[in-house]
């Protein structure tokens, strides 16, 4: 590749599972001006939900659409709660929106185990699989909303210290931190 390597191969992966929840998160109305619900659109619905199982040419129900937001608004409130009090009633409401999902435990004789769907609507059981994978992986507190109030955009922070606050630091962290610059220039002083 010679002395220079493309930005890209420095990146670090974003997981499967996380890009899959973080795409779904991006889909909920945001930003300034204000984007629309794009589960509105089945062709967006279902890419957005493929990797949760959602069969190609298959349209969704307007319950499974209702369902599917309840979670994702769930999803939201943990990501954006202020305190662990918040942060808990997300993680209720998530798991109440996804208790039609039941798993059983599936043994193979090579010793490994894992789950698989039972009862419930696919695409929400997929949803909290990924879900529970993130958090018992540690990875789940590296899904952000980016920190500029006009924006709001999900990202993965793919950070060594976990300290990434924009989903892009030129777009949103240059004019957050440009606006506070200027804001402190125009104080009265004395």
């Amino acid at each position: 590749m010679g002395t220079h390597e493309s930005s890209e191969a420095k990146e670090p992966k974003v997981p499967a599972r996380a890009a899959g929840i973080v795409a779904l998160l991006n889909t909920r109305p945001h930003a300034t001006p204000t984007l629309p619900d794009t589960l509105d659109n089945p062709a967006t619905a279902a890419e957005v939900l493929a990797p949760f199982g959602q069969p190609a040419g298959v349209p969704l129900t307007p319950g499974q659409l209702d369902q599917i937001r309840a979670v994702r608004t769930d999803l939201m409130t943990v990501i954006d709660a202020a305190d662990p009090e918040h942060a808990e009633r997300g993680w209720t409401n998530l798991s109440a929106d996804a208790a039609d999902a039941t798993f059983r435990q599936v043994f193979s004789a090579r010793g490994e185990a894992r789950l698989e769907q039972v009862a419930g609507d696919q695409i929400i059981g997929r949803i909290a699989l990924d879900v529970a994978e993130l958090v018992r992986d540690n990875t789940w507190s590296r899904i952000r909303a980016c920190a500029n109030e006009q924006c709001r955009h999900v990202f993965y922070d793919t950070t060594r210290s976990r300290t990434q606050r924009w989903d892009s630091y030129e777009t949103c962290g240059n004019r957050v931190n440009v606006a506070a610059h200027r804001a402190r220039g125009n104080r009265p002083r004395g």
